[in-house]
Order: C-alpha cells, then structure tokens, then sequence
C-alpha cells in the first residue's frame, strides 16, 4: 500500500475516536462507500486493535491505527491489520518499529524543529497539529524549508475551513468528531455519518 498515493488521491482521512464502537466493520464500510476509505482507528477508544482486526475485513479500506505510543501499540495495530500508524507527536520507538516493518508512519509535529526530526524518523508523512490554531498559510510557511515533506492537517477541521489547508500546501486534511462523533460512532448511526462524510468531501471539491 502505497500511503503517500492514497493522501494525494483521496486527499482526506478519518479519523475514529469514541468511547464505545459496537460495529467497527459496518463503520468502516460506511466510510468506504461515502468515499472517505482511509481510516484510522485512535487507541484511546477501548479494545482498539480488536475494532481494526474486525474493520480490517472490509474491502477497500485502508485502514490505520492512531494515537500510537510505544512499540508495542505499534506492533499490536499492526498485528490486527493496520496498515500505516500514526502518532501525535514524536514517538522515535513507534518509529522504528513501523520502519523495521516496513509499515508507513505518520508522525505528529508542530514546529519546523518537529517536523525536521520527524523526517529523520522515517516518517512517511508529518501530521500538523493543532492545524486549525496554527492556519493554513503556516503549511506554505513549513514548505519554504521544507518542500518536499507531505504535511497532514489535523485538529479542528470541518467542511467550512478544510480546503483552505489543501490550498495551504496539506497533502490531506482530516475529518474527525465533525464527520464520526463519538456519539454517531457508538450508536451506529451511520446514515449521519454518510452525510456528513458526503458534505465535508464536498467541500474540498
């Protein structure tokens, strides 16, 4: 799975944090047919790597593990089916085990310092955070330095600000509680989630 592909093909990603999911696959496939298949499931949300082996079933998603913070979250979401980690900050261990396995990593930083020793991590792309704090002109103000590094936004996005940060110079943005609420995703509510997934893809037509 070529990671970079996907964020420059898709150019957004979801991400799942709730305090209960009782249908992780009917989730996914939710997404999936919305046209938001890549998803990463946060390990906050209890027995996450169950939830990705059951959502790792669902054809066409591609599936990812976040908030990962040690090795072993990295070898436990891999295990399950995760296909790429992500971190939200610098996590040099969740690195090198994601590297060793030949598995893409995505790495979260917020200063230039960050985002370099991300890179020198290994990192397949840098996450930004808080994006909606620091504004999209601070994704062109990391490309002057940087030109080459794909930079993920995440935090605080919605339908109404997401395309500025594509604008900006992000890879892809995210969509979060504003697409999947922890309340949408832990009572399946997945016609909702449709909808919302539909008009914040829309927006960044």
């Amino acid at each position: 799975m070529d990671l970079l592909a996907e964020l420059s093909t898709r150019r957004a990603l979801c991400i799942i944090r709730a305090p209960e999911i009782r249908d992780p696959g009917g989730l996914a496939r939710t997404l999936v047919d919305a046209g938001l298949p890549i998803v990463e499931f946060a390990l906050t949300t209890p027995n996450a790597p169950r939830l990705i082996e059951q959502a790792s079933r669902v054809d066409g998603l591609v599936l990812g593990a976040g908030t990962v913070m040690s090795a072993q979250d990295a070898r436990d979401s891999i295990n399950a089916g995760a296909t790429f980690l992500l971190t939200p900050g610098l996590r040099p261990a969740v690195a090198e085990e994601a590297v060793r396995q030949g598995v893409p990593v995505v790495l979260g930083a917020m200063t230039p310092t960050e985002v370099a020793t991300a890179v020198d991590l290994g990192a397949t792309a840098v996450k930004v955070f808080p994006a909606a704090r620091l504004g999209p002109a601070y994704f062109a103000d990391l490309h002057g330095p940087y030109p080459g590094v794909p930079l993920v936004a995440t935090g605080g996005l919605n339908a109404e600000n997401a395309a500025s940060f594509l604008t900006g110079g992000a890879i892809a943005v995210t969509a979060g509680s504003g697409v999947v609420g922890p309340k949408l995703a832990a009572e399946s509510r997945f016609d909702e989630i449709t909808a919302r997934a539909k008009e914040f893809l829309a927006a960044l037509a």
